[in-house]
């Protein structure tokens, strides 16, 4: 391809970094939630254990929330394009 450049704006590519570094911290948020709530399900927890994971987990929530927008991201943003797997991420209520 003689004549054509490559045209990186380093903005985009910052903010690309953040979104996938964020994608990968919002999946394991995500499971680390889905194994507490299956712990709490199957009574595996006492009552002060419960509150304190609940606690810690509606923090984590939040963090991550503030954190996309301190990047200018959305958690909707988040997601990697798996092709024929689907989307990382897709809120597919699992």
């Amino acid at each position: 391809m003689s004549g054509a450049r490559l045209d990186l704006d380093p903005q985009d590519a910052a903010r690309d970094l953040a979104s996938l570094v964020l994608t990968v911290v919002e999946l394991l948020r995500q499971l680390m939630e889905r194994q507490a709530i299956r712990r709490i399900d199957q009574g595996g927890l006492g009552e002060e254990q419960e509150e304190r994971l609940g606690t810690a987990l509606m923090l984590l929530d939040r963090r991550m929330t503030e954190m996309c927008a301190a990047h200018g991201l959305r958690r909707e943003d988040l997601g990697l394009d798996l092709g024929p797997l689907g989307t990382l991420l897709a809120d597919d209520g699992w």
